[in-house]
C-alpha cells in the first residue's frame, strides 16, 4: 500500500472517531435534557399536589368547624339580668339628673278604681313591659338613646317593671376604615353576655358611652377586652380570650342578616336602622335623647296592653226567689 493510501485511511479513521465521539456527547446531552425536563415536571406536580392538599385541608377544616353561637341568646338577643358595674352618678349626663327633672313614672299602670261592688273575677297582676333594643355600637342614635335612658332603664329592670333585651347588630361594619369595628364590637358584647351575663348591661353601656367616631378605626380587640374587664366582670381571662379571638363574629354577622330580613315576633317587620326600640312590640319613634318622652311612651303602651289583656268582669247573677 502506498503512503498516500495509508495517510487517507488514517485521516478517515480519525474523522470516524471524532464523529463517534460527537455522537456520544450529543446523546449524553440529550439524556441530560430529558432528565432535567422530567425532574422539572415532577417538581411541578409535587407542588400542585401539596397545594391541593393544603387547600383541601383548609376547606374541610373550615367546613367541619361549626359557627359558634352564644348559649344564652334568645332570638339573637340578650336579656339584661343585672345592672351591676354601670356606675351611674348624679353628674352623668342623661342619667339621674335628666330623669329626675323629667319625674318619669314607673311604667306599670295602676288598675282602675272600682266605684261599686262587682265582679266575681279579679284582674291578673300587671305583666312587666317588654323592651327590646336593636343596637349598633357605632350608631350615634344608639348612643343617644342609651346615654339618655340608662338610669330609668336600670331602675325599671331593678324594680321588675320591665324586661330589657338588647340585640347587637353590625349594620355599620363598613364605616371603620376596614377594621370591621361594628361587627367586632357586637361579637365582644356576645362574649360578655355569654361568660358574664350580669355585666352585659354595663359593657353594653360602656360600648355606647365610649363610642368611637364613625369612619375611625374604632377600638382594637385588645382595647375592647380592656373596656369589658374595666366593668369588673367575672372571668376576665375567658372574656378576653373570647373577644380577642373574635369567637362570635360569624354569629354577629348572621344575626344581623336575619334581623334585616325579619325581626322575631313582629309579623314581617325588618330592621331598617339603629336603634330600633320596641315596647311590647310597638316601635318607639320619638326623640332618642328625651327620657321623659320615652317614659311616657312606655307608660302609654303598658296601659294599653293592660286594658287589652284584662278580662271583662262577669257580673254575678242572683236567682230571683
Amino acid at each position: 500500500m502506498s503512503s498516500d493510501e495509508s495517510s487517507n485511511a488514517a485521516t478517515s479513521e480519525r474523522r470516524d472517531a471524532v464523529r463517534e465521539k460527537a455522537q456520544q456527547v450529543q446523546a449524553r446531552q440529550s439524556r441530560l435534557r430529558v432528565l432535567r425536563r422530567t425532574s422539572l415536571a415532577a417538581g411541578i406536580l409535587a407542588v400542585v399536589a401539596v397545594t391541593a392538599l393544603v387547600v383541601t385541608w383548609t376547606v374541610s377544616s373550615s367546613a367541619s368547624r361549626p359557627t359558634m353561637s352564644p348559649a344564652n341568646v334568645v332570638d339573637d338577643g340578650f336579656m339584661v339580668t343585672g345592672v351591676t358595674g354601670v356606675g351611674l352618678t348624679t353628674d352623668d349626663p342623661g342619667a339621674n339628673g335628666a330623669v329626675q327633672d323629667a319625674q318619669t313614672p314607673t311604667p306599670t299602670p295602676e288598675p282602675p278604681a272600682e266605684t261599686e261592688p262587682t265582679p266575681t273575677a279579679t284582674p291578673a297582676e300587671t305583666a312587666s313591659v317588654d323592651i327590646r333594643v336593636y343596637v349598633d355600637y357605632l350608631s350615634t342614635g344608639s348612643r343617644d338613646f342609651q346615654v339618655s335612658n340608662v338610669q330609668q332603664l336600670s331602675d325599671w329592670v331593678d324594680e321588675g317593671a320591665a324586661t330589657l333585651t338588647y340585640y347587637p347588630v353590625a349594620m355599620l361594619t363598613a364605616k371603620s376604615n376596614g377594621t370591621k369595628y361594628s361587627l367586632r364590637a357586637a361579637a365582644a358584647a356576645a362574649c360578655v353576655a355569654q361568660h358574664s351575663p350580669d355585666y352585659f348591661f354595663a359593657f353594653n353601656n360602656a360600648l355606647l358611652k365610649e363610642q368611637p367616631d364613625v369612619d375611625s378605626d374604632g377600638f382594637t380587640d385588645t382595647e375592647l377586652a380592656d373596656l369589658a374587664i374595666a366593668t369588673g366582670l367575672d372571668g376576665p381571662k375567658v372574656v378576653r380570650s373570647c373577644i380577642e379571638k373574635q369567637s362570635y363574629a360569624s354569629w354577629a354577622k348572621t344575626a344581623t342578616e336575619r334581623a334585616l330580613k325579619e325581626l322575631p315576633g313582629t309579623d314581617g317587620v325588618a330592621l331598617t336602622g339603629t336603634p330600633m326600640v320596641l315596647v311590647n312590640g310597638t316601635q318607639y319613634v320619638g326623640a332618642l335623647d328625651d327620657p321623659k318622652e320615652f317614659a311616657q311612651f312606655v307608660l302609654t303602651v303598658a296601659s294599653d296592653t293592660y286594658y287589652e289583656e284584662t278580662p271583662t268582669p262577669t257580673p254575678t247573677v242572683t236567682p230571683t226567689p
